[in-house]
C-alpha cells in the first residue's frame, strides 16, 4: 500500500487561478522522494532542517495556500492536506514542520480583518516565509502588557515547532489586563526573542523544535492578529474551525506515517533482503502471520484515511459555508475530526511499531532507519493524545455536548 491520495474533487475557483491540485501532488510526491532518498542520514544527524526548508521553499510548497493573485500556489486545504500527507511518509518531522507553517500561516484569514489578512499574505509570500509557533494553552502563559513604551510580549514557551528555522513565530498570549487570549506574530530575530534549540526529543527530530523567551519583546498593534477568546461572543463557528483545520494536519500526519513505513516494509520484505546487508534474508513474503500482519495493519490503516474522508468532506462543507455556519454544524465537523484524529492515531501507533515485528530483528539495524518512523509517530502522538478527544466523541453522542474549542500542539 503506498501513498494513498485524497479522493479528487470538482475543480475549485482557486484551482482555475492557480497551477491546480495534479501539478501540486505531483510536487508533492518528487519533493517527497528526494526527501526519503537520505531520510535515515538527516534524522540521524538531526540538524536544524535549513536545507529541508530550503527544498520546500524551491518547490513552492511553502506559498501553497496563499491566493494566486497575491502571488501563491491558490490551493485549497484539501490539496495542502494532501501534500502534507505526502511529505509526512517520506519524513514526518518535515511533514510536522510544514503542516504547522500552513496552518500558522493561514491563521490570519480566520480571526482578522481582510486587509491585515491580505498584507501579512502578501508579505510572507513575496519574502517566501517559513511559519513557526503554535497556540496551545500552556502555563504559565505567554503575557502581552500594555505600557508606556507600547505593547511588550513576556514569557516562556517550551515546545515550538519550527522555532528553529522560523521567519515568524505565531504564538498565543494573554492580555496582562483582562486574561483574554491572543494570536501574536513575532519576528524571532526582533530584540528580547531567545531561541533554545532545548527539546532534544527522540522523534520528529527534524521539526526545528526548542523553547522561546520572551523579554519585553515591543510588538505593534498589527503583530496582535486576534482574540483566541472561546466565548461565542468573540468567536464565530466560521472562525472556530481553525480548530478541526489544525487538528486535521495532525491526522494528516499520521496518515503519511502509517503509509510511509508500510510502504518501505513492504519493499524491504518484497527484496528479500537489505541492500545494506545482503546476508540478512527475510522471511517469506508467503508467511501466513506476515500476511496476516500486513493484512491487518492495512484495514486498520485505510479505515482510519476512510473516516478521514469523512471528516475532510465536512470541514470543506464548513469552509464553503463561510459565514452561514452554525455551530451545530461546526461541532458535528470538529467531532469528525476528532474521530479521524483517534483512529489515525491508532493506525500509526500499530503500524510503525508491529512493521518491527514483520521484519524481525533485523529492523533494530540502524542503517535500516525502520526506528524512525516508531520514534517520530510516538512523539507526535505524546504532544498531540486523543484520550480527550474520545471523552469529546463520547460526551457529543451521550449528552450532545459540544466539543470545546482547542487549538493543536
Amino acid at each position: 500500500m503506498g501513498v494513498a491520495p485524497v479522493p479528487s474533487r470538482p475543480v475549485s475557483p482557486s484551482d482555475r487561478t492557480g497551477p491546480g491540485r495534479a501539478h501540486w501532488l505531483r510536487v508533492a510526491r518528487e519533493t517527497a522522494e528526494d526527501l526519503a532518498t537520505d531520510a535515515v542520514a538527516r534524522d540521524q544527524a538531526g540538524k536544524a532542517p535549513f536545507d529541508e526548508v530550503s527544498r520546500l521553499r524551491e518547490a513552492g510548497l511553502l506559498t501553497l495556500l496563499t491566493p494566486a493573485e497575491l502571488g501563491g500556489g491558490g490551493a485549497d486545504w484539501r490539496t495542502a492536506y494532501a501534500v502534507v500527507r505526502e511529505i509526512a511518509a517520506a519524513d514526518g518531522a518535515i511533514g510536522q514542520l510544514l503542516g504547522c507553517h500552513y496552518f500558522l500561516s493561514w491563521t490570519a484569514r480566520f480571526f482578522t480583518e481582510p486587509d491585515l489578512a491580505e498584507r501579512i499574505e502578501r508579505q510572507s509570500t513575496a519574502e517566501q516565509w517559513c511559519w513557526g509557533g503554535g497556540f496551545a494553552r500552556q502555563e504559565p502563559p505567554l503575557t502581552l502588557a500594555d505600557t508606556a513604551d507600547g505593547l511588550m510580549l513576556d514569557g516562556r514557551q517550551s515546545y515550538v515547532t519550527g522555532v528553529l528555522v522560523a521567519d515568524r513565530l505565531a504564538v498565543r498570549a494573554l492580555r496582562a489586563d483582562t486574561g483574554e487570549p491572543f494570536a501574536v506574530v513575532v519576528e524571532p530575530s526582533r530584540r528580547g526573542v531567545q531561541v533554545d534549540g532545548d527539546t532534544d526529543p527522540f522523534g520528529q527530530r527534524l521539526a526545528a523544535g526548542g523553547s522561546v523567551e520572551f523579554d519585553a519583546v515591543p510588538i505593534g498593534t498589527d503583530d496582535v492578529l486576534c482574540s483566541l477568546s472561546a466565548d461565542e461572543d468573540v468567536l464565530s463557528p466560521l472562525a472556530a474551525l481553525a480548530s478541526p483545520v489544525g487538528r486535521l494536519i495532525s491526522v494528516q500526519l499520521c496518515l503519511g506515517m502509517a503509509e510511509g513505513v508500510l510502504a518501505e516494509a513492504r519493499e524491504y520484505s518484497r527484496a528479500g533482503h537489505s541492500p545494506g546487508q545482503p546476508a540478512w534474508l527475510v522471511g517469506s513474503p508467503q508467511d501466513p502471520h506476515v500476511l496476516t500482519a500486513y493484512g491487518e495493519l492495512t484495514v486498520l490503516t485505510r479505515s482510519a484515511s476512510a473516516l478521514t474522508d469523512q471528516a475532510l468532506e465536512a470541514l470543506q462543507s464548513g469552509l464553503d459555508r463561510g459565514k452561514d455556519l452554525t455551530y451545530d454544524e461546526y461541532a458535528e465537523i470538529s467531532v469528525l475530526v476528532a474521530v479521524a484524529e483517534a483512529a489515525a492515531s491508532t493506525a500509526v501507533q500499530e503500524s510503525t511499531a508491529r512493521a518491527l515485528d514483520v521484519i524481525g530483528a533485523r529492523s533494530a539495524s540502524s542503517r535500516l532507519g525502520f526506528d524512525r518512523f516508531w520514534r517520530n509517530a510516538r512523539t507526535h502522538t505524546l504532544y498531540e493524545p486523543v484520550a480527550h478527544r474520545l471523552r469529546d466523541v463520547g460526551d457529543y453522542f451521550l449528552n450532545g455536548a459540544h466539543p470545546p474549542f482547542i487549538l493543536p500542539a
